[in-house]
């Protein structure tokens, strides 16, 4: 698939990967709507690309806010005329202290990683079945196979994203409606820079943004990387509860 003169929407387009995919994709001559809750990093960015891209416009946008999504997917569209492409790459992560259990933050990763996917899956699907076509890449992560120790409600988090963006890839099929699963490891971001663990086969954001790109114009069903944590994620998935829970209390100490 060719990229060019190709309506793309970013969410949490402000940094770390959705910042990078911007720049990569305007490289390609793509027609972009940047979106995150930083206006202020966004307008910078608008204007270091504003000669690269085919159109590029900002918006303030809280994916975790219903009518956020909704009032800026209509700006969107009466700017652009359409969407071809959506990377819903907006996401939160947080560190769980078992000390001080806050349900709060649960609920602000939910509503960011899953309800922040759904919100814009119903402001865009009838534009996208009315057409019979439209392309929805939603970013989840390698961390959705197992409950890792303190990273539960994230791991949960991707784990709902996962299975909602694959049971949507099957139900819209039949629409024209194309949807692409991104998986990413560790990828060097500010978010992962707050992690204190060791983040095994750490990525850069230059290559793990053109892996994304690639499979887009492949139009893969499931993007997945690196390789080593890919097959990691699949042993431990595999690997028997107390065997599990062995490893992850050893790595807890």
């Amino acid at each position: 698939m060719q990229l060019q003169n190709k309506v793309v929407v970013i969410t949490g387009a402000s940094s770390g990967i959705g910042e990078e995919l911007a720049k990569q994709l305007a490289n390609e001559g793509c027609k972009l709507a940047l979106l995150a809750r930083r206006y202020e990093k966004l307008s910078k960015l608008e204007l270091e690309l504003s000669l690269k891209a085919k159109d590029i416009k900002t918006f303030k946008c809280d994916v975790s806010n219903h009518p956020s999504v909704k009032e800026t997917t209509r700006k969107i569209i009466d700017h652009f005329g359409k969407v071809d492409i959506a990377i819903l790459n907006a996401g939160v992560s947080f560190k769980v202290d078992q000390n001080e259990f806050d349900s709060t933050i649960a609920e602000e990763i939910f509503d960011t990683n899953v309800l922040g996917l759904a919100y814009f899956f119903e402001e865009l699907l009838p534009d996208f079945k009315k057409r019979k076509e439209g392309i929805i890449v939603g970013v989840s992560s390698l961390a959705d196979g197992r409950g890792f120790p303190n990273a539960g409600m994230y791991s949960a988090s991707k784990a709902a994203a996962t299975i909602f963006l694959e049971s949507q890839r099957i139900s819209l099929k039949k629409f024209g409606i194309k949807i692409i699963t991104v998986k990413p490891g560790f990828v060097k971001t500010p978010m992962t820079k707050r992690n204190k663990f060791p983040m095994p086969f750490l990525m850069n954001v230059e290559k793990a943004s053109k892996i994304i790109i690639r499979g887009i114009k492949k139009e893969k069903n499931l993007i997945q990387f690196p390789w080593q944590t890919v097959l990691g994620a699949k042993i431990f998935r595999i690997m028997p509860d107390a065997l599990f829970n062995f490893v992850a209390l050893k790595n807890t100490k």
